[in-house]
C-alpha cells in the first residue's frame, strides 16, 4: 500500500515540484502525494500541483485564530488518510493541536544550518553575520519556530561574491535534493529519535 505524503505550502512550491519529481522518479518509493493545502488563494504551487493532477485545497487562512485554522487544515488531512505532512514554504507557525494530531509525522525545510538563523530571511541573515558555510536543514516539526529533531542537513560554502540571491539559489538545489532523501528516510521508518537527535537505523 502507498504511504500518503500531504503537503502544505504558501507561495510558489518548487520544493513540493522537488518532491512529487521524486515521488514520479521512484527516488522516493511507493509513495503518493494526496493532497496539496495552501493557506493563499493564488499560490502558484496550487496551480502547479494542479497541473500533475494532484488534489488541492485552499483554505484561507486571513483572520482565523491559529488553532481554529489548524482545525480545518487536520480535517482535510485526516479525510485523505495521509501519513506523512510535509511543509514545503508554509508560512504559518503550526498549532500544538496541528502537531499533537501527526506525531513525528511532519516533516519541514529550512534555509539554514539550524540552530542558526530560524524564521525569515535566513540567507540575508547569514551573509550579514559573515559566516562561511550556510546550508539546509530537514527538520521534525514541533509547535516552536525551526526547532524540532534534525533529520538531514546540507552544507553550502559563502562565496566571497555571494548576493541573497545567489546563495539563496544553491542553497535551493540542496534542499530539493535533502528534502525528498529526508522523507524517504521517514517513510521507510528507518530511524528512531532519542532526545533531539534523529539516528538512522537499518
Amino acid at each position: 500500500m502507498k504511504k500518503l505524503i500531504g503537503v502544505l505550502l504558501s507561495g510558489r512550491g518548487s520544493n513540493f515540484e522537488a518532491l512529487a519529481d521524486s515521488v514520479a522518479a521512484g527516488r522516493i518509493p511507493n509513495a503518493e502525494i494526496a493532497m496539496v493545502i495552501s493557506n493563499r488563494e493564488g499560490a502558484p504551487g496550487i496551480q502547479r500541483a494542479e497541473s500533475r493532477g494532484i488534489r488541492t485545497r485552499v483554505i484561507p487562512s486571513k483572520g482565523l485564530e491559529r488553532e481554529a485554522y489548524d482545525r480545518q487544515v487536520v480535517a482535510v488531512l485526516h479525510e485523505h488518510k495521509v501519513d506523512l505532512i510535509c511543509l514545503a514554504g508554509y508560512m504559518r507557525l503550526l498549532s500544538p493541536y496541528f502537531v499533537a494530531a501527526f506525531p513525528d509525522r511532519i516533516l519541514n525545510i529550512h534555509p539554514s544550518l539550524l540552530p542558526s538563523f530560524p524564521g525569515l530571511e535566513s540567507q540575508r541573515q547569514a551573509l550579514e553575520y559573515g559566516v562561511k558555510f550556510a546550508g539546509c536543514t530537514v527538520h521534525f516539526v514541533d509547535e516552536n519556530l525551526d526547532a524540532g529533531p534534525i533529520v538531514l542537513q546540507a552544507v553550502v560554502p559563502v562565496e566571497d561574491k555571494d548576493t541573497e540571491e545567489s546563495l539563496s539559489a544553491r542553497i535551493l538545489k540542496e534542499e530539493h535534493r535533502i528534502y525528498s532523501e529526508a522523507v524517504r528516510i521517514v517513510l521507510d521508518g528507518k530511524f528512531k529519535i532519542e532526545g533531539r537527535r534523529v539516528l538512522r537505523t537499518n
